[in-house]
């Protein structure tokens, strides 16, 4: 699946070499210029990582990091600062923030773009082209394709997505709200029962593979994709 990165940045030309340089990579790049749009867009959809400018109009980067690590929707997604303020100070107030890399301006973009990968590498246990590999079961998210060992699992769009966002985040509950923002996206209007439809859907796709047990039911709380039992 390909990676979706929001960059907020107020400087237009920044943003354009940022996104350019995303989309060369293979990624998906969405902007946004202040706090308030990039609320929206997280709202929209989450991305996968967020570039973001120290100084930006009204909320400062930084505030809007610490924003994002209170709130539980948003708490996880991978942040790298992009600033001027170079010191050690700022640097360490970043990261105090909760900011996962920091890059100082000015910067290339073959520099920015193999910082992503690294973090993007840390945060969701992939590698560079894209593969996940969880108790024998296997996304190859550049040929967007499922794996039980050898064979191949024939598997529909939603349910692809939704097993592709919880073998990325394996072992932790997340309630069918959580699942609706982080699948669907949050601007669209889907009643929570849907998941529900589609966990079943995804169990029958795992069955044939003795992998639907992987997608476990916690009760009163929601899913979690775990290899424990």
């Amino acid at each position: 699946m390909q990676k979706r990165v929001l960059i907020v940045e107020d400087e237009p030309a920044i943003r354009d070499m940022v996104a350019f340089a995303l989309r060369k990579a293979g990624m998906e790049a969405i902007h946004a210029a202040d706090a308030r749009s990039a609320q929206t867009a997280i709202g929209d959809r989450i991305p996968d990582l967020i570039v973001l400018d120290w100084m930006l109009p009204g909320t400062p980067g930084i505030d809007f990091a610490r924003r994002l690590r209170k709130d539980d929707l948003t708490r996880d997604i991978p942040i790298i600062m992009l600033t001027a303020r170079g010191e050690e100070t700022d640097r360490v107030n970043g990261l105090d923030a909760g900011v996962d890399d920091y890059v100082v301006k000015p910067f290339s973009a073959r520099e920015l773009i193999a910082r992503i990968r690294a973090v993007l590498r840390r945060t969701h246990g992939a590698d560079t082209e894209g593969v996940i590999e969880i108790a024998g079961l296997r996304i190859d998210s550049a040929a967007h394709r499922v794996f039980a060992g050898d064979q191949t699992v024939p598997i529909g769009p939603t349910e692809y997505r939704l097993l592709h966002f919880f073998m990325t985040h394996p072992e932790r509950v997340y309630t069918r709200s959580q699942l609706l923002d982080h699948v669907w996206g949050g601007g669209v209007y889907v009643e929570e029962r849907t998941v529900d439809v589609h966990i079943r859907r995804l169990r029958m796709t795992l069955e044939p593979h003795g992998k639907d047990g992987l997608v476990q039911t916690v009760r009163g709380a929601g899913y979690r994709f775990s290899a424990n039992v």
